[in-house]
Formats: C-alpha cells, sequence, structure tokens
C-alpha cells in the first residue's frame, strides 16, 4: 500500500502544473464551503439567540387555545392561578428546565398628556425574566436601573412608539386598559428605560412589573397568559420539549378537555424559515463542492489514463493484477483529494480566524438590528467537508480506474 500511494504521487507529480490546477480547484472549493457554514452558522446563532434570549424565550406554556388568538392577547384564555402552581412544580422537577418566567399580556393605551396611542405589554417579574431572557436588559436604552429590568410603577415603552410620541426615561405616562369584563382601569407609570425594536412578534412590545399589570387589568386572583420556559442545553430543546408533552397532554380541565399547549421557539417565530433557509443553503453549497470536485478528479484521472496507455499496457504485459493497476489510480484520486482537501481546510480556518480578529457586522430585518458575527466551524462540519472531498475523489477516480484494469495488454501496446 505504501509503495502504490508512493507511486500514486510520482504520477501526480509528473503533470504538475495539471495537478496544481485541479487541486487549486478543489481548495478554492471547500474554502468556500468553510468559510460560507462558518458565516451562515454564525449568523443563524445570532438570530435565534437575539429572538429566544431577549424575547420569545426557548419554550412557551399557555392554555389550550390561547394561541389561536394570541394576535388579539386574549384576557379569557389566561392560566389561572392554580394552574400556574401546578405548572410551576412541574417545571422546577422537570430535568433539563434552567429557569421560567410567567407574562401576562394585554394591549393598552399609552398617554403622554398630549398623545394618546396603543401599545402592547407584558407583565413580567423582573429576576425571573431575567434569568429566562438574560439579553433582555442589554435592549434597554438609556435604562433608570443598571441590573433591574423594571420597578414597579414603572414601565418600559418600545424605543420607536416613545420617540415617536416625545417620551424618555423618567417622563410620567398613563396606561389605560381594559380586563376580561370590559372595565376600564387607568394607572400613571415612569418611564424607566426604551426597549430597542426587535424583529419579529413581540419585538416591539413594551413591560412593566407583573403586580402592576394585575392591578391595571384589575386581577381579583392573580393569572397569567404565558410561561416562558429557558432550557439548560439549547440543542436539547426537543428532548425537554418531549418530557413536558408527556407529563402536560394527559391533564384535563374540569370538562375533561386539554389544559395545556406547549410551543418550541421555532413554533412561534416565522423566523425559524430563515433558519431552515440558511440550511439549505448551506447544503446548496456541499452539492456544489461535490460538482467541482467529481468534474475536477474525473477529468484528471481521464486524462491521466489516455495519455498512459502504452505504460498500463506494459505493467498488464509484465504480469501487474488488474487490481493493482485499478488501486493505483484511485490511490492518485485518493492522495489529490487528501491533499487538497487539507489545504482548503486549513486556508478555510486561517479565513475564520482572520474574520474572527476584523468583526463582521450584519444589518438585518425591518428593524436594522446589528448583528457582530463569530464566524466558526465545528470540529464535525470540518470532518465532513474533508470526508466528502476524499470519498468524492476515490469515486471519480473508480471510471477511470476501472477502464484501465480492464485493458487488454496487446491493444494497449499498440496503442499510439
Amino acid at each position: 500500500m505504501h509503495k502504490i500511494l508512493r507511486l500514486a504521487l510520482k504520477n501526480l507529480l509528473r503533470h504538475k502544473r495539471r495537478t496544481l490546477l485541479t487541486g487549486m480547484l478543489i481548495v478554492v472549493g471547500i474554502v468556500a464551503v468553510i468559510v460560507f457554514a462558518g458565516l451562515s452558522g454564525s449568523f443563524k446563532k445570532a438570530i435565534v439567540g437575539q429572538i429566544t434570549d431577549s424575547m420569545l424565550s426557548h419554550l412557551q406554556v399557555h392554555r389550550k387555545g390561547y394561541m389561536s388568538s394570541v394576535d388579539n392577547l386574549p384576557l379569557d384564555r389566561m392560566l389561572p392561578a392554580k394552574a400556574y402552581a401546578r405548572l410551576s412544580d412541574i417545571l422546577t422537577e422537570t430535568p433539563g428546565v434552567e429557569a421560567f418566567s410567567p407574562r401576562i399580556k394585554f394591549g393598552a393605551m399609552l398617554s403622554n398628556y398630549a398623545q394618546t396611542t396603543n401599545v402592547r405589554l407584558n407583565g413580567i417579574d423582573p429576576q425571573k425574566e431575567q434569568a429566562t431572557a438574560p439579553l433582555l436588559i442589554s435592549r434597554i436604552r438609556d435604562a433608570a436601573h443598571k441590573d433591574l429590568l423594571v420597578a414597579p410603577s414603572e414601565v418600559l415603552l418600545p424605543e420607536a412608539l416613545a420617540r415617536g410620541m416625545g417620551v424618555g426615561t423618567g417622563d410620567t405616562v398613563v396606561l389605560v386598559a381594559n380586563n376580561k369584563d370590559g372595565s376600564v382601569n387607568g394607572m400613571t407609570f415612569k418611564v424607566a428605560g426604551l426597549v430597542e425594536n426587535l424583529m419579529g412578534p413581540g419585538g416591539r412590545d413594551g413591560y412593566l412589573h407583573i403586580d402592576d399589570a394585575a392591578a391595571l387589568l384589575r386581577m381579583e386572583t392573580r393569572e397569567v397568559s404565558e410561561i416562558a420556559v429557558r432550557v439548560s442545553d439549547f440543542d436539547r430543546i426537543d428532548d425537554v420539549a418531549t418530557s413536558l408533552h408527556g407529563i402536560l397532554d394527559p391533564m384535563t380541565n374540569q370538562q375533561n378537555k386539554p389544559m395545556f399547549e406547549l410551543h418550541t421557539w421555532s413554533q412561534l417565530t416565522p423566523f425559524y424559515n430563515v433558519v431552515r433557509m440558511i440550511d439549505m443553503m448551506t447544503m446548496g453549497v456541499r452539492v456544489i463542492l461535490i460538482a467541482v470536485v467529481l468534474i475536477s478528479v474525473l477529468n484528471v484521472m481521464m486524462m491521466s489514463v489516455y495519455e498512459r496507455v502504452r505504460e498500463i499496457g506494459t505493467l498488464a504485459a509484465m504480469g501487474t493484477p488488474p487490481r493493482r493497476i485499478l488501486g493505483l489510480f484511485v490511490a492518485e484520486g485518493f492522495c489529490l483529494g487528501l491533499f487538497s482537501a487539507l489545504a482548503g481546510a486549513s486556508i478555510g480556518l486561517a479565513i475564520l480566524w482572520s474574520l474572527n480578529l476584523k468583526g463582521v457586522s450584519v444589518t438585518f430585518g425591518g428593524a436594522n438590528q446589528v448583528f457582530t458575527l463569530a464566524p466558526s466551524v465545528s470540529p464535525g462540519e470540518l470532518v465532513s467537508a474533508c470526508l466528502i472531498v476524499l470519498a468524492v475523489s476515490i469515486l471519480a477516480s473508480l471510471q477511470p480506474a476501472a477502464k484501465a484494469s480492464r485493458l487488454a495488454p496487446v491493444d494497449a501496446l499498440r496503442h499510439v
């Protein structure tokens, strides 16, 4: 085997220019795959991380039927206090659940005594919300508190809405809301900061303390719209969701109907389609790489067989077994693919390293959200790209190698 590899390398170096050009073409292909995978993977993580860690969370639990009319923020489909208590116990005992936070979601009228407009609000427990959505605090501009989201009698307003009304941190505003019975109530609040707009549903919501939300809606007993859940390992979201489904789905109310519904982040935002599109584009680039390697190696090996017909005939006449001739040409394809893959992987990693040093900023979405990417590839992705090149190189060598091994010595020696 060692002798065959040495002979294969010598044969490749007999035509240095052709081997170099083919190798460079394969190197360019694998570099493109590695760099694209690093950038797209980093962009995907940035989008998903921003959506889940500053707004949605990883999982959400609602009363059955709430999501069918979520756009209206229905107050008659909230989780009662007893249901929330049961859910709290279940989530506390479920492995993989890191934190959870109750939320009261409702619509209200916002007034600065000169203008009035609609606003969507979330009543939150500041400590629990910070543990469940740790990046939410990073979206607050001109914050009144450094380490606290919001205090009682304070409100965080959507930045675009507040700027339009000329409202800033420290100003006093009035919130007016209807409770589920239709009665109206109003309360004054101090603006504690402006929440940066974010793409997707809920990206333009305001926040206030959950006790103030209950008081504004005149709740006699505490009810919540949803429970946001954060898992300890993002890659195990589906496992935790499956475990919770097994516990929650059998639970029924007094009418023997399901009590709860559970959704993962991918079911709650349309930007999951963007994530899927990125994955499809990455797969498309891999397919292009396969085509480039296949055509390049096949062309080189066919030319090699054509140019060495008499040489192949001489080897066969000397008693060289056909499988040895086949192995020689396959070894040439293997060596070409191996060294090209190693060179491409090295160059690709060097480019990603330089991009990490420089930093890559990308603006995305209608809110002009700026993401600073840290492109990288996992060892698995790097190895798979190299293995694809090796496998396709060997596959592309088989047909020319098989043709060479089947040449009759007499016919091959007569070839001009």
